[in-house]
């Protein structure tokens, strides 16, 4: 069973990574979105922006810890009505994955923010879940699930 889909993930790092890391990056972030969250493999919308030095500021909000120019800022924009539990499994999800290829937890800042449906345009100017053009995805159960 499918859960809420499209999820736009932006993606925020300092400039010094390759190419092809920078997609290693993008590609685990989506590989746990489709894992914890079962959405379609082509709902794959990310925005990866490298920032000079100096231009992004992550402290540790005051839990004690240090933050290196390796750090990775990630905004997810979807659809609401996932369960605080689907929320924090992704997160685990993202910094295990990113810590497969070098990120370390205290590099991994993930910010979630939810919309309804009726918030997207994938073209043409028109909201295609209003307009019937794509289907509404089903709203999830008390664990994260599709009802």
């Amino acid at each position: 069973m499918k859960e809420i889909n499209v999820p736009l993930v932006r993606i925020d790092v300092n400039e010094g990574r390759t190419a092809a890391e920078l997609q290693t990056l993008s590609r685990g972030i989506h590989d746990a979105i489709l894992a914890e969250y079962g959405i379609p493999e082509r709902d794959y919308f990310h925005i990866l922006t490298e920032h000079p030095q100096g231009q992004i500021f992550a402290q540790d909000a005051g839990l004690g810890f240090e933050r290196t120019r390796g750090v990775v800022m990630i905004q997810i924009f979807t659809q609401g009505g996932r369960s605080q539990e689907a929320k924090q499994r992704l997160f685990a999800a993202v910094a295990e994955k990113l810590a497969g290829v070098g990120v370390s937890g205290e590099d991994v800042f993930i910010g979630y923010v939810e919309n309804t449906a009726g918030d997207w345009s994938f073209g043409f100017g028109r909201a295609q879940y209003v307009t019937g053009e794509l289907a509404v995805p089903k709203k999830c159960g008390p664990a994260g699930r599709t009802k």
